[in-house]
């Protein structure tokens, strides 16, 4: 059971060192998505881009690390969308434990 105290009002985690694969699979299930090896290669790029630039990217930078890092096949948008429906840098983020991006609404 997920408890609710560790998540802001849309659902991101308030402190990112609560963070766990077994809480991403909470916050996953949340958005009916199970999560795979394809998405955990995304969480992973996100919360090392975390640490590196200490901001969560938006869909551009996201696109280009993930083009940058797995290659270009994987580094499209539709391939995102196929794995984070609707907005991929938010549900990326909320899943991977980081704030939602800045730029997205």
């Amino acid at each position: 059971m997920l408890d609710t105290n560790l998540l802001d009002e849309e659902g991101y985690l308030l402190n990112l060192d609560d963070w766990s694969p077994e809480l991403a699979h909470h916050l996953a299930k949340q958005e009916d998505i199970e999560l795979t090896s394809a998405h955990w290669e995304i969480i992973t790029l996100l919360r090392d881009f975390y640490q590196e630039f200490e901001v969560s990217p938006a869909m551009r930078p996201l696109v280009k690390a993930v083009s940058k890092k797995l290659g270009e096949e994987k580094g499209r948008s539709i391939y995102l969308m196929t794995l984070f429906p609707g907005s991929p840098p938010k549900l990326a983020a909320k899943i991977a434990g980081l704030p939602k991006p800045a730029n997205c609404l």
